[in-house]
């Protein structure tokens, strides 16, 4: 079934205007009296229509004041990128029980490794598609390429769908607007509500990717290896994720990045986080963590 053109707030609309639908408040009814129309021939009239002239009924509304998310979730980040240097980052987050997102940042950012969700949602649709499911040899690129995120199985499979134009008219589907393939993966082209869109792609019931896809995409990113279950895991109990991380060559910084599904607080969210600029491995995991964690307290004070 296609996805609604209204689902999904990275989507169809700007990510302020989006953020805005999903908090935005009831609207208020004001009521005034009105007195009936009346004739002022006689005395009569007149008394009668002042004896019938009520006192107006003031005007009530019952609007509660709307919670200003993205503000919110600018002031938790900003105070963290005080000593992170040249690093950028953006996140996005939803509250997958009531709908409610924010975004920090609407910059683009390389993918490194988590275009590997992208790329094997890709090769799921083609399989819908061809009303068929995925070979062996696909199975185990798969695998290897989202549990242990291996290069050569990402290159594979992306040769497999039809290289970046392909995976960019699967994108399409899938309702990401602002992220651009590239031959090489790793430097694809991509914002945090985008791959909050994907990430509603996998996880949501709403999806072009089948339930049988999505349950086979999750369980993939459940059991990633324990050294990479760092970033978004950082901020729930249990999580399913895919991280990326890309040392630059020609300033020796590093692109940090984590997406993926967490449960905290007996709630359920999504989040990406992304960032570049880092000057280590280790400081950007650290930075995306506190991100991530942040941004998941700011839906659940708003609650």
């Amino acid at each position: 079934m296609p996805r609604k053109k209204t689902r999904g707030f990275a989507r169809t609309t700007s990510v302020t205007a989006v953020i805005l639908v999903a908090v935005s408040a009831a609207g208020g009814l004001g009521l005034a009296a009105r007195s009936s129309d009346h004739s002022p021939r006689t005395t009569a009239s007149v008394s009668s229509v002042s004896a019938a002239a009520a006192t107006p009924v003031p005007a009530t509304t019952s609007a509660e004041p709307a919670v200003d998310l993205d503000g919110a979730l600018a002031s938790a980040v900003e105070p963290l990128l005080t000593d992170a240097g040249e690093a950028r980052v953006s996140v996005a987050v939803l509250d997958t029980g009531n709908g409610a997102g924010a975004v920090y940042g609407d910059g683009v950012y390389d993918t490194a490794s988590i275009v590997k969700v992208d790329i094997l949602a890709a090769l799921l649709l083609m399989a819908q598609d061809e009303n068929r499911v995925l070979t062996a040899e696909e199975r185990n690129y798969a695998t290897a390429m989202i549990e242990r995120s291996d290069n050569a199985s990402a290159t594979a499979l992306l040769q497999a769908i039809g290289g970046a134009e392909a995976l960019d008219a699967a994108n399409e589907r899938l309702g990401l607007t602002a992220t651009t393939a590239t031959h090489a993966w790793g430097l694809t082209q991509t914002t945090a509500a985008d791959q909050l869109a994907l990430l509603e792609a996998v996880f949501g019931t709403e999806s072009e990717l089948s339930e049988k896809s999505r349950t086979y995409l999750q369980e993939l990113m459940g059991q990633v290896e324990a050294d990479q279950q760092w970033g978004v895991s950082a901020a729930g109990s249990t999580w399913a994720l895919k991280n990326g991380w890309l040392p630059r060559t020609s300033t020796g910084l590093w692109d940090i990045n984590s997406i993926g599904q967490v449960r905290a607080d007996g709630h359920t969210y999504l989040v990406a986080v992304l960032s570049d600029g880092q000057r280590t491995q280790e400081a950007g995991i650290t930075l995306v963590e506190s991100v991530a964690k942040a941004a998941v307290e700011v839906l659940d004070d708003a609650r």
